[in-house]
């Protein structure tokens, strides 16, 4: 007599004792870690996953036994973006709301690819898209956004739909634009971007202008809120009115600075967004959501229908023509999780006023880190910041110094910082998306950094 089948996510029982394993599994593996990652870099990471056991044997232990041996083995080997010496990159900690929505989304599998397979999640995403929209243009008549994996999902399709619109374009950025873009013109076959130098870290105006003057052809101009290595902001009110003067599109990719639109405080740092035709924005990022939660803001709704596209059990003509609605043009996937249930589980829970002042405690925590290296001896301060990242370094450390005071760090287990290069020197990274860090933790960052210099 064969087996009962393993019990389905909706069932509530079977899952409510899945995730008390789960819980005292993360609880565990955190407990055995103790620090902001696993000590002893690669070989030691791959060491205790390889002495687990088959990835596959040929009878399975059971779902607790794996569920808490793989989970207490993840937790335990994890970078921890929770931890507050975790603070590499832009990798948030989510909000434990999300994470509850996301489990949610992913008991109940929705796929939003066909509305009879996602009726109230459908109808959930183009409320929530349409909101979101409506932060990034508020002045439009009925803009409109894609739920995307982030960042380089939303770059590509914002080439790509310029690319539709003009049958070719040359997409002008600048230096400090994100890797996403140059991947998108190979991908869709574009030409090479032109790239204008970003001495300073933003784009210069006048060098944009001069650029744009000797340019032929229909012309895309991506311009930056929230640079990955400094967090700098390009001076986008500029860069439109050369847009509008040399009749070219404006794409921000404001994956990163995209949510200070809920800041009352630093709202007006994204000044001029609203000009561009289309707009990238991470909630997974400063918005403490758990990956993937990106949008391509459209100012101009009809600038989507090129991504329209008919597959007969999906969106069939009489269906769509009977009023099912048609999703499979809301992205270039097709299945794709409602990853808009943990975003709109947070802005109802927060509102914008909550997401805000999240947003405030992070660039507050950025300048109280500036304010201690400052105030560093051994210790130089790039510049002050524009959004949540420090870069920092030993006034007596080289180059190869820098990288490898981080590499201990990292070896060690004690702390998780990035790197940047600026004005041609290598600068320790510190990116704060952690509402919960404390002043001690930034001392602590600073003393580990200053320790290992001295060895």
């Amino acid at each position: 007599m064969r087996a009962a089948p393993p019990p389905l996510a909706v069932d509530p029982t079977a899952l409510s004792h899945l995730l008390g394993t789960a819980l005292d599994a993360l609880r565990e593996g955190t407990r055995a870690r103790g620090g902001p990652l696993p000590a002893g870099g690669p070989e030691a990471a791959a060491h205790r996953i390889d002495r687990l056991g088959a990835a596959l044997p040929p009878r399975g232990t059971g779902p607790h036994e794996a569920l808490h041996t793989l989970v207490r083995a993840l937790a335990e080997g994890a970078a921890d973006p929770a931890h507050p010496l975790c603070a590499a990159h832009l990798h948030t900690p989510p909000l434990a709301l999300a994470v509850a929505a996301d489990l949610a989304a992913s008991a109940l599998n929705p796929s939003m690819d066909s509305w009879d397979q996602a009726p109230a999640a459908s109808a959930l995403e183009t409320k929530t898209t349409a909101a979101l929209a409506a932060e990034v243009f508020p002045g439009a008549e009925a803009p409109d956004a894609l739920i995307t994996t982030g960042g380089t999902e939303s770059n590509q399709l914002a080439l790509l739909l310029a690319r539709e619109r003009h049958g070719t374009v040359q997409a002008v950025i600048g230096a400090n634009a994100h890797h996403s873009l140059r991947r998108a013109t190979w991908l869709l076959g574009l030409p090479q971007p032109i790239t204008v130098p970003t001495p300073n870290g933003t784009l210069d105006p006048a060098a944009l202008d001069e650029a744009l003057t000797h340019v032929r052809g229909p012309l895309l101009v991506a311009a930056t809120a929230g640079t990955t290595d400094e967090g700098l902001i390009d001076p986008v009110p500029a860069i439109a009115d050369l847009c509008d003067t040399h009749g070219a599109d404006l794409h921000v990719d404001a994956a990163y600075g995209g949510p200070l639109l809920f800041s009352p405080t630093h709202h007006h740092l994204l000044d001029g967004l609203d000009r561009a035709r289309t707009v990238t924005v991470d909630l997974h990022k400063l918005g403490w959501q758990p990956a993937a939660a990106g949008i391509l803001a459209v100012r101009d709704p009809t600038d989507l229908a090129p991504l329209d596209h008919t597959a007969d059990y999906l969106n069939a003509a009489d269906d769509t023509e009977a009023g099912l609605p048609d999703l499979l043009g809301r992205s270039l996937r097709t299945t794709r999780r409602p990853d808009v249930l943990k975003t709109a589980v947070t802005l109802r829970a927060l509102g914008r006023t909550g997401l805000g002042a999240l947003v405030d405690r992070c660039m507050d925590l950025a300048h109280d880190l500036a304010d201690l290296v400052e105030k560093t001896p051994g210790l130089e301060l790039r510049a002050r910041p524009t959004l949540t990242t420090v870069l920092f370094r030993p006034r007596s450390a080289t180059d190869d110094g820098v990288a490898a005071i981080r590499r201990t760090l990292l070896t060690e287990g004690r702390a998780v910082l990035g790197r940047a290069r600026a004005d041609g020197r290598l600068w320790l990274k510190a990116t704060l998306l952690n509402p919960h860090a404390t002043p001690d933790d930034l001392t602590q960052i600073l003393t580990l950094v200053e320790g290992s210099t001295h060895r």
